[in-house]
């Protein structure tokens, strides 16, 4: 399954179901380019798990401050709707895999 990218106008449907792992980043933002490829990996390995998807902040400005983010990348757990965890910041592969079976 590939990353999905939300808007402001899907967010809600996108992560109002199962465990959604949202990544709020940029195209300008050096740490949201290195976590990147790991959201990838993750993805790959933890589809049947966990969906993955990413909210560009300068264009979704809505969403980004309904949920308080002041620094990216910013990755929010949702489970059926609700935050259930948040990482603000780079983290390693194996960092996010326990965030998502914490919650699973």
């Amino acid at each position: 399954m590939a990353i999905s990218h939300v808007t402001d106008q899907t967010f809600s449907t996108e992560t109002n179901e199962g465990l959604v792992l949202v990544d709020f980043w940029a195209p300008w933002c050096g740490p949201c380019k290195m976590i990147a490829p790991v959201l990838e990996e993750l993805d790959a390995e933890m589809s049947d798990s966990v969906k993955i998807t990413k909210i560009d902040v300068d264009d979704n400005p809505e969403t980004a401050g309904k949920f308080g983010v002041m620094s990216i990348p910013t990755l929010l757990l949702f489970k059926d709707g609700e935050v259930v965890d948040k990482v603000v910041g780079f983290q390693p592969k194996e960092a996010l895999a326990e965030l998502v079976k914490k919650h699973a």
